[in-house]
Protein backbone atom coordinates (compact mmCIF):
# COMPACT_ATOMS: atom_id res chain seq x y z
CA UNK A 1 0.00 0.00 0.00
CA UNK A 2 2.61 2.37 0.73
CA UNK A 3 4.46 2.57 -2.22
CA UNK A 4 1.09 3.15 -4.05
CA UNK A 5 1.01 6.48 -1.97
CA UNK A 6 2.86 9.97 -3.03
CA UNK A 7 5.55 11.36 -0.77
CA UNK A 8 3.15 14.54 -0.23
CA UNK A 9 0.06 12.50 0.61
CA UNK A 10 2.06 10.15 3.33
CA UNK A 11 3.05 13.44 4.80
CA UNK A 12 -0.82 14.76 5.20
CA UNK A 13 -1.71 11.14 6.47
CA UNK A 14 0.90 11.88 9.28
CA UNK A 15 -0.11 15.00 9.61
CA UNK A 16 -4.28 14.00 9.99
CA UNK A 17 -2.74 11.36 12.59
CA UNK A 18 -1.17 13.52 14.59
CA UNK A 19 -3.92 16.32 14.25
CA UNK A 20 -6.43 13.84 15.30
CA UNK A 21 -4.20 11.63 17.98
CA UNK A 22 -2.94 14.37 20.51
CA UNK A 23 -2.67 13.26 24.22
CA UNK A 24 -5.30 13.87 26.42
CA UNK A 25 -4.23 16.74 28.13
CA UNK A 26 -3.49 18.34 24.71
CA UNK A 27 -7.39 17.64 24.00
CA UNK A 28 -8.73 20.00 25.74
CA UNK A 29 -6.02 22.37 24.89
CA UNK A 30 -4.22 23.01 21.66
CA UNK A 31 -6.73 20.89 19.53
CA UNK A 32 -9.29 22.40 20.54
CA UNK A 33 -7.43 26.15 20.13
CA UNK A 34 -6.32 24.70 16.93
CA UNK A 35 -9.60 24.08 15.04
CA UNK A 36 -11.10 27.14 16.53
CA UNK A 37 -8.29 29.05 14.82
CA UNK A 38 -9.06 27.18 11.42
CA UNK A 39 -12.63 27.80 11.56
CA UNK A 40 -12.97 30.83 12.50
CA UNK A 41 -10.52 32.68 10.41
CA UNK A 42 -11.75 35.53 8.50
CA UNK A 43 -12.42 33.91 4.82
CA UNK A 44 -12.21 35.88 1.57
CA UNK A 45 -14.41 35.04 -1.30
CA UNK A 46 -12.67 35.11 -4.64
CA UNK A 47 -13.03 38.35 -6.19
CA UNK A 48 -14.71 37.28 -9.17
CA UNK A 49 -17.27 35.29 -7.36
CA UNK A 50 -19.59 36.89 -4.30
CA UNK A 51 -20.98 34.63 -1.92
CA UNK A 52 -24.88 35.70 -0.58
CA UNK A 53 -26.33 34.91 2.83
CA UNK A 54 -29.71 32.99 2.81
CA UNK A 55 -31.64 33.00 6.03
CA UNK A 56 -34.20 30.30 6.36
CA UNK A 57 -36.62 29.55 9.32
CA UNK A 58 -34.65 27.07 11.01
CA UNK A 59 -31.44 27.24 9.33
CA UNK A 60 -28.58 29.58 7.26
CA UNK A 61 -27.63 28.98 3.76
CA UNK A 62 -24.61 30.48 1.64
CA UNK A 63 -24.77 30.88 -2.37
CA UNK A 64 -21.96 31.31 -4.29
CA UNK A 65 -22.47 32.68 -7.93
CA UNK A 66 -20.43 34.40 -10.49
CA UNK A 67 -19.93 38.16 -8.92
CA UNK A 68 -23.09 40.55 -10.67
CA UNK A 69 -24.48 43.77 -10.06
CA UNK A 70 -28.21 42.51 -10.27
CA UNK A 71 -29.68 41.72 -6.94
CA UNK A 72 -32.17 39.06 -8.42
CA UNK A 73 -31.32 35.57 -8.11
CA UNK A 74 -31.25 34.48 -11.78
CA UNK A 75 -30.65 30.30 -11.95
CA UNK A 76 -27.51 29.64 -13.55
CA UNK A 77 -27.95 27.85 -16.99
CA UNK A 78 -24.80 25.46 -16.26
CA UNK A 79 -27.19 24.01 -12.66
CA UNK A 80 -26.48 24.21 -9.23
CA UNK A 81 -24.61 21.80 -6.23
CA UNK A 82 -26.61 21.39 -3.05
CA UNK A 83 -23.49 20.58 -0.44
CA UNK A 84 -24.13 18.82 2.56
CA UNK A 85 -21.35 19.38 4.88
CA UNK A 86 -19.75 16.82 7.16
CA UNK A 87 -18.87 16.97 10.80
CA UNK A 88 -20.65 13.95 12.23
CA UNK A 89 -24.07 15.67 12.45
CA UNK A 90 -22.40 17.57 15.55
CA UNK A 91 -20.74 20.48 13.75
CA UNK A 92 -21.69 23.50 11.85
CA UNK A 93 -20.76 24.44 8.74
CA UNK A 94 -16.98 25.99 8.35
CA UNK A 95 -14.89 27.78 6.34
CA UNK A 96 -12.64 24.46 4.46
CA UNK A 97 -16.93 24.08 3.10
CA UNK A 98 -16.84 27.67 1.34
CA UNK A 99 -13.33 26.59 0.59
CA UNK A 100 -14.76 23.24 -1.24
CA UNK A 101 -17.62 25.24 -3.11
CA UNK A 102 -14.79 27.36 -4.47
CA UNK A 103 -13.35 24.08 -5.90
CA UNK A 104 -16.34 22.56 -6.60
CA UNK A 105 -17.70 25.54 -8.90
CA UNK A 106 -14.20 25.78 -10.56
CA UNK A 107 -14.32 21.87 -11.38
CA UNK A 108 -18.18 22.33 -12.20
CA UNK A 109 -16.88 24.82 -15.43
CA UNK A 110 -19.17 27.19 -13.50
CA UNK A 111 -21.94 25.95 -11.85
CA UNK A 112 -23.51 27.75 -8.37
CA UNK A 113 -22.90 26.11 -5.27
CA UNK A 114 -25.49 26.46 -2.35
CA UNK A 115 -23.91 25.23 1.38
CA UNK A 116 -26.22 24.92 3.78
CA UNK A 117 -25.78 25.13 8.00
CA UNK A 118 -28.39 22.80 8.80
CA UNK A 119 -29.04 21.80 12.02
CA UNK A 120 -26.98 19.23 14.14
CA UNK A 121 -27.16 17.03 17.50
CA UNK A 122 -27.43 17.31 20.73
CA UNK A 123 -29.77 20.30 20.06
CA UNK A 124 -31.36 19.40 16.90
CA UNK A 125 -31.28 15.73 16.55
CA UNK A 126 -32.45 13.61 13.42
CA UNK A 127 -34.63 14.51 11.87
CA UNK A 128 -33.76 17.66 11.87
CA UNK A 129 -30.86 17.62 9.31
CA UNK A 130 -32.83 15.37 6.90
CA UNK A 131 -35.85 18.23 7.22
CA UNK A 132 -33.35 21.40 6.26
CA UNK A 133 -31.64 19.38 3.43
CA UNK A 134 -34.91 18.85 1.67
CA UNK A 135 -36.18 22.46 2.22
CA UNK A 136 -33.10 23.81 0.83
CA UNK A 137 -33.65 20.88 -2.01
CA UNK A 138 -37.06 22.68 -2.49
CA UNK A 139 -35.41 26.19 -2.22
CA UNK A 140 -33.27 25.32 -5.69
CA UNK A 141 -36.67 24.17 -7.64
CA UNK A 142 -38.83 26.96 -6.55
CA UNK A 143 -35.75 28.81 -7.76
CA UNK A 144 -36.93 27.67 -11.06
CA UNK A 145 -34.51 24.95 -11.53
CA UNK A 146 -35.39 21.26 -12.57
CA UNK A 147 -33.84 18.32 -10.98
CA UNK A 148 -31.91 17.63 -13.98
CA UNK A 149 -29.85 20.88 -13.31
CA UNK A 150 -29.49 20.29 -9.54
CA UNK A 151 -25.97 18.10 -7.94
CA UNK A 152 -26.28 16.49 -4.36
CA UNK A 153 -22.91 16.54 -3.08
CA UNK A 154 -21.59 15.89 0.45
CA UNK A 155 -18.52 14.37 2.21
CA UNK A 156 -18.43 12.17 5.54
CA UNK A 157 -21.98 12.77 7.36
CA UNK A 158 -22.63 15.67 4.57
CA UNK A 159 -22.40 12.31 1.90
CA UNK A 160 -24.50 10.27 4.55
CA UNK A 161 -27.39 12.96 4.42
CA UNK A 162 -27.49 13.50 0.81
CA UNK A 163 -28.03 9.89 0.21
CA UNK A 164 -30.28 10.03 3.15
CA UNK A 165 -32.17 13.35 0.69
CA UNK A 166 -31.96 11.61 -2.18
CA UNK A 167 -33.92 8.18 -0.63
CA UNK A 168 -36.43 10.84 0.41
CA UNK A 169 -36.66 12.30 -2.84
CA UNK A 170 -37.05 8.82 -4.64
CA UNK A 171 -39.74 7.85 -1.86
CA UNK A 172 -42.01 10.79 -2.01
CA UNK A 173 -41.96 11.25 -6.06
CA UNK A 174 -40.01 14.41 -6.14
CA UNK A 175 -37.57 15.10 -8.86
CA UNK A 176 -34.47 13.55 -8.61
CA UNK A 177 -30.92 15.63 -8.60
CA UNK A 178 -28.95 15.07 -12.03
CA UNK A 179 -26.14 13.21 -10.14
CA UNK A 180 -25.14 12.31 -6.37
CA UNK A 181 -21.13 12.70 -5.43
CA UNK A 182 -20.01 11.72 -2.10
CA UNK A 183 -16.56 12.10 -0.39
CA UNK A 184 -15.96 9.42 2.45
CA UNK A 185 -19.79 9.13 3.09
CA UNK A 186 -20.83 8.06 6.31
CA UNK A 187 -23.60 5.82 5.88
CA UNK A 188 -23.93 3.24 8.30
CA UNK A 189 -24.72 5.18 11.74
CA UNK A 190 -24.97 1.35 13.28
CA UNK A 191 -21.13 0.79 12.77
CA UNK A 192 -21.10 -2.41 11.65
CA UNK A 193 -19.67 -2.77 8.32
CA UNK A 194 -16.60 -4.74 7.89
CA UNK A 195 -14.18 -2.11 7.78
CA UNK A 196 -15.17 -0.72 11.67
CA UNK A 197 -12.76 -3.65 12.94
CA UNK A 198 -10.38 -4.11 9.96
CA UNK A 199 -9.27 -0.45 9.92
CA UNK A 200 -9.83 0.27 13.35
CA UNK A 201 -5.74 0.62 14.21
CA UNK A 202 -4.99 2.21 10.92
CA UNK A 203 -7.57 4.82 10.07
CA UNK A 204 -5.69 8.02 11.06
CA UNK A 205 -9.07 10.11 11.66
CA UNK A 206 -10.97 7.88 13.89
CA UNK A 207 -8.76 5.03 14.70
CA UNK A 208 -7.80 3.61 18.12
CA UNK A 209 -10.58 4.80 20.01
CA UNK A 210 -14.34 4.32 20.19
CA UNK A 211 -14.54 7.93 22.24
CA UNK A 212 -14.45 9.54 18.05
CA UNK A 213 -17.59 10.96 16.71
CA UNK A 214 -18.29 7.61 14.82
CA UNK A 215 -19.69 5.89 17.89
CA UNK A 216 -22.03 8.39 19.61
CA UNK A 217 -25.88 8.32 18.79
CA UNK A 218 -27.12 11.75 20.08
CA UNK A 219 -28.10 12.16 16.29
CA UNK A 220 -31.13 9.29 15.93
CA UNK A 221 -31.41 9.34 19.64
CA UNK A 222 -34.19 6.68 20.15
CA UNK A 223 -34.92 6.23 16.47
CA UNK A 224 -33.77 3.45 14.49
CA UNK A 225 -29.80 3.74 13.61
CA UNK A 226 -31.57 0.99 10.55
CA UNK A 227 -33.68 3.51 9.39
CA UNK A 228 -32.44 4.20 5.56
CA UNK A 229 -32.90 7.94 6.16
CA UNK A 230 -30.68 7.63 9.32
CA UNK A 231 -28.17 5.05 8.02
CA UNK A 232 -28.36 5.13 4.06
CA UNK A 233 -26.50 1.87 3.55
CA UNK A 234 -29.74 -0.09 4.84
CA UNK A 235 -31.74 1.88 1.41
CA UNK A 236 -32.24 0.46 -1.87
CA UNK A 237 -31.29 2.45 -4.47
CA UNK A 238 -33.77 1.72 -7.69
CA UNK A 239 -34.25 4.76 -9.22
CA UNK A 240 -31.22 6.52 -8.67
CA UNK A 241 -29.10 9.04 -10.53
CA UNK A 242 -26.00 8.45 -11.82
CA UNK A 243 -22.94 8.33 -8.37
CA UNK A 244 -19.37 9.14 -7.89
CA UNK A 245 -18.24 7.70 -4.40
CA UNK A 246 -14.66 8.28 -3.05
CA UNK A 247 -13.13 6.81 -0.30
CA UNK A 248 -9.65 6.45 1.36
CA UNK A 249 -8.60 2.73 1.86
CA UNK A 250 -7.35 3.70 5.08
CA UNK A 251 -11.03 4.75 6.82
CA UNK A 252 -12.88 3.08 9.19
CA UNK A 253 -15.83 4.04 7.01
CA UNK A 254 -14.27 2.18 4.00
CA UNK A 255 -17.44 -0.29 4.05
CA UNK A 256 -20.27 2.42 4.07
CA UNK A 257 -19.48 3.38 0.68
CA UNK A 258 -18.50 0.08 -0.97
CA UNK A 259 -21.79 -1.57 0.36
CA UNK A 260 -23.87 1.71 -1.14
CA UNK A 261 -22.10 0.92 -4.68
CA UNK A 262 -23.08 -2.26 -4.48
CA UNK A 263 -26.48 -2.26 -3.80
CA UNK A 264 -26.80 0.64 -6.33
CA UNK A 265 -25.06 -1.35 -9.48
CA UNK A 266 -26.69 -4.20 -8.35
CA UNK A 267 -30.77 -1.86 -8.53
CA UNK A 268 -28.86 -0.88 -12.32
CA UNK A 269 -27.36 2.54 -11.25
CA UNK A 270 -24.64 3.57 -12.71
CA UNK A 271 -22.14 3.99 -10.03
CA UNK A 272 -18.27 5.21 -10.51
CA UNK A 273 -16.47 4.02 -6.89
CA UNK A 274 -12.72 4.95 -6.18
CA UNK A 275 -10.72 3.65 -3.51
CA UNK A 276 -7.59 5.86 -2.96
CA UNK A 277 -4.71 3.95 -1.91
CA UNK A 278 -3.64 4.76 1.22
CA UNK A 279 -5.85 7.74 2.04
CA UNK A 280 -7.78 9.06 4.79
CA UNK A 281 -11.19 10.38 5.77
CA UNK A 282 -12.12 13.61 3.63
CA UNK A 283 -8.58 13.43 2.26
CA UNK A 284 -9.90 15.43 -0.80
CA UNK A 285 -10.17 18.72 1.55
CA UNK A 286 -6.23 19.05 0.75
CA UNK A 287 -7.62 20.36 -2.89
CA UNK A 288 -4.44 20.17 -5.01
CA UNK A 289 -1.98 20.04 -2.16
CA UNK A 290 -1.20 16.29 -3.00
CA UNK A 291 -1.79 14.48 -5.89
CA UNK A 292 -4.77 12.10 -4.42
CA UNK A 293 -6.80 14.87 -3.44
CA UNK A 294 -5.60 16.70 -6.75
CA UNK A 295 -6.57 13.32 -8.39
CA UNK A 296 -9.97 13.69 -6.31
CA UNK A 297 -10.81 16.85 -7.85
CA UNK A 298 -10.37 16.39 -11.45
CA UNK A 299 -12.28 13.00 -11.22
CA UNK A 300 -15.25 14.76 -9.73
CA UNK A 301 -14.69 17.50 -13.00
CA UNK A 302 -14.53 14.57 -15.66
CA UNK A 303 -17.66 13.08 -14.12
CA UNK A 304 -19.29 16.37 -13.88
CA UNK A 305 -18.83 17.11 -17.67
CA UNK A 306 -20.03 13.82 -18.53
CA UNK A 307 -23.14 14.09 -17.16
Amino acid sequence: MENKISVRGRMARKMVELANHLSPVAEQGSKNELREKLFAKDWKCPVHLQLIGIEMENFYMELLREQKQELLYIPNPKGIILQLHGGGYYLDMNNSYRDMAVQYRDVSDGMDVLTIDYRVAPACPYPAALEDALEAYQWILEQGYEGADIVVVGDSAGGGLGLALCLYLRDNSMPMPKCIITMSAWTDLTCTGESYEKNFDIDPVFGGTKDSVVFQNEYYCNDNPENPYISPVFGEYDGFPPMLMQVGECEMLLSDTVTVSEKAKAAGVEVNMHIYPGMFHIFQKGMNMYPESKMAWDEVGKFLSER
